[in-house]
């Protein structure tokens, strides 16, 4: 798998024999880099300092249950979360925490299981990926259209332009000078706040 596509993980786990197992089934040709953390506390430091794809939680941890740390994390990134549960507990968290988008596995589970979840929520964070690269193209997209429409009002007010003037200006500006209408239109609207 390239570079690029590899997946990068923080697993949040007070159990060193659970890690050891779980590091096993993550390949460096797939997964990457992958650290390791004993705490929610921990983990949340982890969380804000560097993006991950993938979150793996082995509840409880050190400081919480552990299922508090998935959702939280679930609710607010496109982290991909994986939650390990005790069985005694599986029923009355799991269903809570997958309403947050959190795949869970009861413990103990095997070693199949892991990896087919594993590749599940590969898939899942690869297609949410791309979704953020769209929405991020969009989000550029409306940003220069308000910048464009923005300094096309103020040449409407400032250099009495009708709207159709100021569009063509604004274009014949760009391609003359071999430049995007975004920059022009950043250029315009600098001129005009002086």
């Amino acid at each position: 798998m390239p570079k690029e596509l590899r997946m990068s993980v923080l697993i949040a786990s007070s159990n060193e024999k659970f890690d050891q197992v779980l590091l096993s089934l993550l390949p460096t040709n797939e997964f990457g880099p992958v650290d390791v953390v004993n705490s929610a506390g921990a983990a949340r430091r982890r969380l804000d300092n560097i993006s991950y794809d993938l979150l793996i939680v082995n509840a409880p941890l050190k400081d919480e249950r552990g299922a508090n740390l998935a959702v939280d994390i679930a609710s607010e990134t496109g982290i991909g979360v994986l939650l390990f549960l005790d069985a005694a507990i599986y029923d009355e968290i799991s269903a809570k925490a997958e309403e947050y988008g959190v795949l869970t596995l009861s413990k103990p589970t095997s070693k199949a299981i892991v990896s087919q979840s594993l590749k599940l929520i590969c898939a899942t964070r690869q297609r949410l990926k791309k979704m953020e690269v769209k929405a991020q193209s969009f989000e550029e997209k409306i940003e220069e259209i308000k910048l464009v429409n923005r300094a096309k009002l103020l040449l409407m007010e400032k250099e009495d332009m009708d709207e159709n003037s100021a569009h063509r200006f604004l274009e014949k500006l760009a391609m003359n000078s071999r430049s995007t209408k975004r920059k022009i239109a950043e250029e315009i609207i600098a001129k005009y706040k002086e």
